[in-house]
């Protein structure tokens, strides 16, 4: 195993661990049984993203391990970053909180429901990937770097955002609480506000960028936004 599969595979661990400790020592509860769904959509999935790009396209998950705060070079995007992840980690752990204290109800088939929507969610970021290599995890423009028109990217400029931002909406109601959709809308804001200086960046050192916000016009959601 190589240097990047080695990392790959060690943060991939290191992920699940993380989120395992942030839903179930809130919850108090190992037969959190929506914590233990949700865990498992969300490691098959990444797992699975993880592995098929390992072998079919290593450079996009060498350039998403450089990721987080400390990774981004603009000052209001690492402020955006800081402020994403602790808004994250808040929405696991209230969520977690709701399933201890039962601030909330969510029925049974709602929470089905909510992990199949993440688990979609999870395969259209797939998709994303897929047809584009140059998905990266901070704001950057790489030397060759093509501006991809097709595919997701027909629909919206940003697409992997689109899966995240119905992702973030699903993860409290998957976990078994509506307290926990306050931080997600949070994350919304977050996003748009990443959307929104991102595209500054992109008009400004992407050739080709503002002919393709003529071409596709919305951003995040088809004739919405």
């Amino acid at each position: 195993m190589d240097k990047i599969q080695s990392k790959a595979i060690n943060g991939f661990f290191r992920l699940i661990i993380i989120l395992g400790c942030l839903l179930f020592i809130p919850a108090r509860n190992l037969y959190y049984w929506q914590g233990w769904l949700y865990l498992a959509v969300f490691s098959f999935s990444v797992l699975f993203i993880t592995l098929y790009f390992l072998k079919h396209d290593v450079n996009l998950i060498e350039r998403r391990m450089n990721a987080g705060p400390t990774a981004e070079k603009e000052k209001s995007q690492i402020i955006i970053q800081t402020f994403a992840g602790l808004s994250v980690i808040a929405l696991v752990v209230v969520s977690a909180l709701d399933n201890y204290y039962n601030w909330t109800h969510v029925s049974v088939l709602l929470t089905v429901v909510a992990e199949i929507i993440i688990a979609l969610c999870f395969y259209f970021i797939f998709l994303v990937f897929r047809e584009n290599s140059f998905t990266n995890a901070i704001i950057t423009v790489e030397e060759n770097q093509e501006l991809i028109t097709t595919g997701p990217y027909s629909l919206v400029r940003h697409p992997m955002y689109s899966a995240a931002m119905l992702l973030f909406v699903f993860t409290p109601p998957a976990l078994g609480s509506m307290t926990g959709i306050v931080f997600s809308i949070f994350m919304i804001i977050i996003l748009i506000l990443r959307i929104l200086n991102e595209e500054k960046f992109l008009k400004k050192n992407f050739p080709g960028y503002t002919d393709y916000r003529l071409k596709v016009k919305y951003r995040l959601i088809p004739n919405i936004w």
